[in-house]
């Protein structure tokens, strides 16, 4: 990929400014296109969804399926360098758009991180640690998975997040039910493991080999989907943080990786560390880098789409990120409410960002609340206020 810089204010023929394309119009995309817009480019978004996040505020919104022919065109028409804003990207439109133009992430290192057993051969191949885990592509396979490996979680190799796609297993009987409910799809099978927490690194490396990285976060989940981030990281010891970041920066070098990276981590109850999946794109564990730091991840996505050169970033004040599912917009008799804004913005500290969806359903991500303080401690006891307004059940 030629890597020429597209610098801020450089202009076309017909006078504008140069465009930044992205793949997929949700939130990730609408925080993209901002952050692009700030330095000065035009962004040109390519989502079927007339109303997707990213296509309302930016210039061009190209309404197309990720695999359309005219679709893609226009894209690269329109654009200096393109990039994606959700790991299902088909891989196929980026090796299309990578043909002629700069493309970053590359469709084979997003090929590595859709598929959970490619994943995983990555991270052995790194001597990066992972799950004890099993490929079940056949009926033989499934026969010939190991006793040490149950109980188990199974999941689906492709297309599964925020908690799908994935069924617990207690043994044999279980697991061979699992797999036809999955509709004997290819899976993995992960062992059941002792965890204690789970903790994320999210980095950026350009085409030079530069890499730069954000603090460790720690992430809490409820039912499969992020619900709390806290910078710095209250309950991992230092060296835990260090190897994380160390394995982080190795998995991205590996994969000759560019853009934003974002590995998530397993922290054991007896303080070893697995690595659990990689994300090639910004990550909803990072948002709250928007307000905590010098520069956000959406910024590095833009420097290294670009070209432009790298900033280790700084935290500016500790946070925590509360994430905004749609329950929030209705009581708990079921009724639609407007969530209490105007009472959560009087508290000290509190940054809302919406993403301009159009309508909430309960378990649909809608925005997030990044707390800020002097320290930790503060940060936290704000976003229990912030969660006892909204009726959240905090930490």
């Amino acid at each position: 990929m030629s890597r020429r810089p597209v610098l801020p204010g450089t202009t076309s023929a017909d006078g504008r400014p140069a465009t930044l394309g992205v793949m997929g119009g949700g939130q990730l995309g609408r925080m993209f296109v901002q952050a692009a817009q700030r330095m000065g480019y035009l962004t040109a978004v390519l989502d079927p969804d007339p109303t997707s996040p990213a296509g309302l505020v930016s210039p061009y919104h190209i309404q197309a399926d990720y695999l359309d022919e005219q679709g893609l065109a226009q894209l690269m028409q329109r654009s200096s360098a393109i990039t994606t804003e959700f790991e299902n990207v088909p891989a196929a439109a980026l090796v299309t758009l990578g043909a002629q133009r700069p493309v970053a992430p590359a469709a084979d290192a997003v090929a590595i991180c859709q598929d959970r057993a490619m994943e995983k051969a990555q991270f052995a191949r790194c001597g990066v640690p992972c799950a004890p885990h099993a490929v079940i592509e056949t009926a033989e396979q499934l026969e010939a998975v190991p006793e040490a490996l149950l109980p188990g979680i199974l999941k689906t190799s492709r297309l599964g997040y925020d908690g799908k796609g994935q069924i617990r297993v207690a043994d044999r009987a279980e697991l061979t039910a699992a797999w036809q409910t999955l509709k004997q799809a290819p899976c993995v099978l992960e062992a059941l493991l002792p965890l204690e927490r789970e903790i994320s690194v999210v980095l950026a490396r350009n085409a030079q080999g530069d890499i730069v990285n954000f603090p460790v976060q720690e992430n809490m989940h409820r039912d499969g989907i992020l619900a709390i981030t806290q910078v710095p990281p209250p309950n991992v010891p230092q060296s835990i943080q260090d190897q994380a970041v160390q394995a982080a920066r190795e998995l991205a070098s590996s994969l000759g990786y560019v853009g934003v990276l974002c590995v998530e981590f397993f922290v054991l109850s007896d303080g070893r560390l697995m690595a659990n999946e990689m994300a090639p794109r910004p990550h909803n564990s990072g948002h709250y880098t928007i307000d905590a730091c010098d520069v956000s991840q959406f910024d590095l996505q833009v420097r290294t789409l670009a070209g432009l050169p790298l900033v280790q970033p700084t935290l500016l004040a500790p946070a925590v990120m509360i994430n905004l599912l749609g329950d929030v917009w209705f009581d708990e008799a079921g009724t639609a409410r407007t969530p209490p804004w105007a009472q959560v913005l009087a508290l000290p500290g509190v940054h809302l960002h919406l993403y301009g969806k159009v309508s909430a359903r309960r378990g649909r991500k809608m925005g997030h609340i990044t707390v800020t303080a002097a320290d930790g401690a503060a940060a936290r006891a704000m976003a229990l206020q912030v969660c006892e307004c909204l009726g959240l059940p905090g930490f």
